[in-house]
Parts: structure tokens; C-alpha cells; sequence
């Protein structure tokens, strides 16, 4: 695998949109070509070397390709978009529509990204070491197709609207997510090993929901089911299952109607006292209560 380096040289004033930076955008180019790629910010067009030095080369195809972009990236937008095999790497915060739409491939964002990350993506893995948006893994607005396949690993906070419309695929969230997970899903499986704030599931007529935390406000739309076993990262973990949201219209399945998953883990049982701390207990308490009024008083 090749690999190119883009460094950003200068801040743009505005927002740049840099779609054209992802494996397939690059594959199979010249230095020279790349260079003068356009990027857009506002409704002016420029060139991708007016913005970013580059170095190395890419390879032949999008799948032979590593592209890697560094500096103050907070600013560009669109990056890796529509990658469809490869390699990317983003080493600093990124603004919006990172991965979007991405089908293949593995792309890295180090720091934070800002909203619509993955949405409508098909396939390949978008892992986010900080803190993402809203509308991660979500359907862009006015679409009813979400995430289809692929996986989102978020290792910080999720803000709203993760996996609105999801049809298909995984995000795993490795910390907190603000409202309306997982609203309209129809498929796909959501991983939250923080805690929920409100409006989890809402409308969602498929799919699976795995709540390791705590829920602020569970969602009326919901039945308590059963208490079973599920397997997270190789673990058993005891949960609760709710199916909903009841307040939808769900398909049927050999004439049993279908339902999204909705599973909350059970807080664990406090630890039984020892039998040596219980005598311990009882003998103290004894003592206290057979005491004489002078050694109350001296205690």
C-alpha cells in the first residue's frame, strides 16, 4: 500500500469542502494532478495545493491506497467521503460529513468530528478516537435511508440523533449519547456503554439497542419483555429486553409482528457481607448496646 501525506499549509477564512481527499479521490494521480484538484469554500473554487503540501503518492487503485492528512483540520469539511476501500487517516479534529456515505475501507479520525459523521454509509469502518456530532450514522436530512452496513466505533461522547434511520450496520459508543438514539431505526445495532439521556428508540421499528448505562427517561413506547443473557465484546452480560416502539405500525413475520430490540443492563447485585464482617458487626453492635454510661461517655 502507498501512501500519501497531505499537511494543510494555511487555515481556510471560511469552511473548505475537500471531498476530493479519500483513497478513491487520489488513487491513480500525479503529484501535479493532485495539486490541482478543487476544493471549494463558500462559492469560490480553488485549488487543493493552494491549501495543503503534499507528500509521498498514492497507489493505483483506491484499495492500494493510505492517505493521511494532518494539521489544524477543524475547518474541512467532507473528508473521506464516499471512500470505498483503502486507507485514511485524519490526525487532528475534523469538521463535518466525515466518512460520509463511505462504502469500504478504514478510515481513523484521531480527534473530535463534528456532525453527520457516516451517514448513509454502506460498508467499511469509520473509527472516531474523540468526540462525534450529531446525526452520526444518520440519514441526511429529508432522506429516509440511514446507515446500511459498515461499522462506527466512537471511543468519546456521542451528541443527538446517532443512527436516525438506521437500516443496517454497527456504531459502537464507547461513552456517553445525548437524545434520540436510534430514532426511526429500521435494523442495525446500536452499542451504548455509557449512558442515555432521553427518547432512546424512539419510533424505531427494528434493529437492537444495547444499553450498558442508564437511561434518563425511558420511553413510554416501550414493553419490558424478558431478563436474558447477551454477548458484549465476548462477555455475558445480564439484561432486560423491551420491544417498540409499540406506538408504531410493524411489519409481520410469519404472522408475529416485528419489533425493535431495546436491551438495558441490569445493575449488578451489591456483594453479600462475609460471614467473618456480619460477626464482626454483630459483636460491635453488641458491645455498643451492653456498654456501661461511663464508657459511653469516655467514647
Amino acid at each position: 500500500m502507498e501512501t500519501v501525506t497531505l499537511t494543510i499549509k494555511k487555515a481556510p477564512t471560511l469552511y473548505l469542502e475537500a471531498e476530493i481527499i479519500s483513497p478513491d479521490g487520489l488513487a491513480g494521480k500525479t503529484a501535479d494532478q493532485i495539486r490541482a484538484l478543487p476544493v471549494h469554500m463558500g462559492n469560490e473554487e480553488f485549488t487543493l495545493g493552494e491549501f495543503f503540501d503534499l507528500a509521498g503518492a498514492p497507489g493505483a487503485t483506491a484499495e492500494e491506497t493510505k492517505v493521511v492528512v494532518t494539521g489544524d483540520l477543524s475547518r474541512v469539511k467532507y473528508l473521506g467521503m464516499k471512500m470505498s476501500g483503502g486507507e485514511m487517516v485524519i490526525e487532528s479534529d475534523a469538521d463535518m460529513y466525515v466518512g460520509a456515505w463511505m462504502s469500504g475501507g478504514t478510515l481513523t479520525a484521531k480527534g473530535n468530528v463534528d456532525s453527520f459523521a457516516g451517514i448513509g454509509m454502506k460498508g467499511g469502518l469509520l473509527e472516531i478516537n474523540g468526540n462525534a456530532g450529531n446525526y452520526t450514522g444518520s440519514a441526511y436530512r429529508g432522506d429516509w435511508r440511514g446507515m446500511q452496513g459498515g461499522k462506527i466505533h466512537v471511543k468519546g461522547n456521542v451528541r443527538s440523533d446517532t443512527g436516525y434511520f438506521m437500516n443496517g450496520g454497527e456504531i459502537v459508543i464507547d461513552g456517553d449519547a445525548d437524545v434520540h438514539v436510534g430514532t426511526h431505526a429500521e435494523g442495525g445495532k446500536i452499542v451504548i456503554k455509557g449512558n442515555a439521556k432521553s427518547r432512546l428508540g424512539g419510533q424505531m421499528v427494528e434493529g437492537t439497542i444495547i444499553l450498558l448505562g442508564t437511561v434518563d427517561v425511558m420511553m413510554p413506547g416501550f414493553k419490558y419483555v424478558r431478563d436474558e443473557e447477551v454477548d458484549v465484546d465476548g462477555k455475558n452480560m445480564l439484561m432486560s429486553l423491551y420491544v417498540g416502539d409499540l406506538g408504531e405500525r410493524h411489519r409481520k413475520r410469519k404472522g408475529e409482528p416485528i419489533y425493535g430490540k431495546l436491551y438495558i443492563r441490569k445493575a449488578a447485585p451489591a456483594a453479600a457481607e462475609s460471614r467473618e464482617v456480619r460477626l464482626a458487626r454483630a459483636r460491635e453492635a453488641r458491645k455498643a448496646r451492653f456498654a456501661s454510661p461511663e464508657e459511653t461517655a469516655s467514647a
